[in-house]
């Protein structure tokens, strides 16, 4: 046939027939997919394979322990390296188990027997194969359990071969830290390539018996999925690919605490979800102490309002929360029990530590402001205006022991910050979004300002219930006085029972998880948001939330809007994603904003 073939080419010389372009060429190289996806070289050797420019290792699984624990391949997948793993499941009829079960358990019970009868001591290792043996058959005729071989491969990859060493005794180490151990496929690394390749093909055939229940241990893509059929979207679950998306308020409670350092996202993360949770009628109030929230506020219609000296706006910390007529004398005299004792914890943080004296001065101070405007324990009185703190000091500079304490408040009252907080409250509650901003307040007013602010909103909340989330940044500024923070633990404790959910943000991680109450509100959250943390606060994070070294590692190496969201018992890593629109919307990089602001879209 070639010889034809060739002569017929010979005798058709003469018609000179034109050369055929790249294109027909290639068109008649008639390329298989198989030509595309093959490597140009494969050297085979007994300890590795070369493929192209990699350093290939397979590693086989030939021995287990007794009890295996669930999910326990997943830390060998996770590990940072180019690898195949290669499972095999072949069932086994269990009509034939159960015939060598019954000739094992034979010869087991009268070795056990003649042992007994020679008076030789216990055979602990007989006993437990016994025991399992037995188990095992009353499950496999009960339908409980079925049985069936499997063998598990894992195939590496490296760039030189003191990696590809070095990478495969990582692996060899993590799997006999659970009892697991394993073995190189020497002169038979070609074949045990082949069998961790996508083609159902063991060409090793070294297998185990296993149960249901215990190879379904080694299954290791059980990543938690975060989905559900309501709620607002958080992030992308970077373990899947799948949508982190629920409801906060269908939680145990509908608390949030954020962790961060500086520039690792958290605010950004924290304004997506108050711009997606405004879209389901949930309203939402902020405490700014950076004015991150001022774009946002303007682009969605709500009320922003600026709390500083200069300012009109007003907040009168003696306000007391609305009672209805038909409440009894009980419920007004705890309603302004309560408003004293808020008072008290305000005065600790305006005047300083306040000794048991000073302490018990101011109570009975408070209820005399209040006396003055004919506020009482009867219902009716409390619709009466509220004092302020000018009555306040008027009623302290006129009693025993208390000129002291009037001097020390003479500042906020006649001095360099009278005003603030010496005026009845001309703010209310809109619905949508409300913001507190207390950027341009003075350090030491600050921890004072949001006191107050969160005191006259919870005030708000417990008399008109709906839905709604309450923002506090920069949260641990008011974690550093034991006043501040024992009233955030009693509004994170109580959030729930008014359909609020408290979200606390901050990245003095220290300062917050420093402190008991700190504590508490995380252990009150049953939302927590973990980003890039600096190595300096990560074993606090690390002990607080009890991470493994690899959640661990996230947390130090993520990226701005990357990492560990937890929902309860369960937690994933999760990216926070933004459409084009809504980054517009909520971003405070600076870079960003000028090129906005160049572009006309600010």
């Amino acid at each position: 046939m070639v010889n034809i073939f060739g002569f017929f080419k010979r005798g058709k010389k003469s018609l000179k027939k034109a050369e055929p372009t790249p294109a027909e060429k290639l068109a008649q190289a008639q390329v298989t997919v198989r030509d595309l996806i093959a490597p140009s070289a494969l050297d085979v050797s007994s300890s590795h394979l070369r493929l192209d420019n990699y350093f290939v290792k397979t590693i086989f699984v030939f021995a287990y322990p007794r009890f295996l624990y669930t999910n326990w391949l997943s830390s060998v997948i996770n590990f940072d390296m180019m690898m195949d793993v290669g499972m095999y499941v072949y069932p086994v009829q269990t009509d034939e188990i159960m015939e060598s079960l019954r000739r094992k358990v034979t010869v087991m019970q009268a070795s056990w027997q003649i042992d007994q009868e020679k008076g030789l001591v216990r055979d602990p290792e007989l006993q437990a194969g016994l025991e399992d043996a037995e188990e095992l058959r009353d499950k496999l005729q009960r339908g409980d359990e079925r049985f069936f071989h499997y063998a598990l491969y894992f195939t590496i990859y490296a760039k030189s071969q003191d990696e590809l060493n070095t990478k495969a005794k990582q692996v060899e180490a993590a799997l006999a830290g659970n009892l697991i151990y394993t073995k190189q496929a020497l002169f038979q690394m070609e074949q045990g390539f082949n069998t961790t390749l996508p083609l159902a093909n063991d060409e090793l055939l070294v297998f185990k018996n296993m149960t249901t229940d215990s190879i379904a241990t080694s299954f290791p893509f059980v990543s938690m999925d975060m989905t559900s059929d309501d709620g607002i979207l958080y992030g992308i679950n970077r373990h899947n690919n799948s949508l982190v998306l629920f409801d906060r308020f269908n939680l145990e409670n509908a608390n949030m605490s954020v962790f961060a350092k500086s520039g690792a996202g958290k605010s950004y993360a924290v304004k997506l979800e108050v711009l997606r949770s405004l879209m389901f009628d949930t309203d939402v109030i902020v405490i700014d102490p950076e004015n991150e929230y001022e774009k946002l506020t303007k682009t969605v219609g709500g009320t922003y309002l600026n709390v500083d000296l200069n300012s009109d706006k007003r907040v009168n910390p003696f306000d007391l929360p609305e009672l209805q007529d038909s409440e009894s004398t009980d419920e007004a005299e705890d309603n302004l029990r309560s408003a004293v004792i808020t008072l008290v914890g305000l005065m600790g943080l305006m005047l300083g530590e306040l000794t048991t004296e000073e302490e018990a001065i101011v109570d009975k101070a408070l209820f005399e402001a209040y006396r003055l405007k004919d506020i009482t324990g009867d219902p009716r009185s409390h619709k009466n205006p509220a004092p302020t703190m000018q009555d306040l000091y008027e009623v302290l500079k006129n009693m025993e022991g208390g000129k002291s304490l009037a001097r020390r408040l003479e500042k906020f009252v006649t001095g360099t910050f009278a005003g603030i907080f010496n005026k009845p409250t001309n703010i209310d509650l809109n619905r949508g979004l409300v913001v507190f901003s207390i950027r341009d307040l003075e350090e030491q007013l600050r921890p004072i300002a949001m006191y107050i602010i969160l005191n006259y909103i919870w005030g708000r909340i417990r008399r008109d219930k709906r839905k709604r989330v309450l923002v506090v940044d920069e949260a641990w500024t008011l974690m550093q006085y034991e006043d501040s923070a024992r009233f955030m633990y009693s509004i994170a404790k109580r959030a729930r029972k008014y359909y609020l959910g408290l979200t606390t943000i901050t990245q003095d991680v220290e300062d917050f998880l420093g402190t008991k109450y700190g504590k508490a509100i995380v252990a009150n959250s049953s939302l927590q948001l973990l980003m890039r943390q600096s190595p300096a606060s990560i074993e606090i994070v690390t002990d607080t939330f009890n991470l493994t070294e690899g959640e661990k590692f996230i947390l130090l190496e993520a990226e701005v809007g990357e990492g560990l969201f937890f929902v309860g018992n369960n937690h994933v890593a999760i990216k926070i994603v933004a459409s084009y629109n809504e980054d517009k919307i909520i971003t405070s990089d600076p870079a960003q904003l000028k090129k906005l602001e160049e572009e006309g879209n600010l």
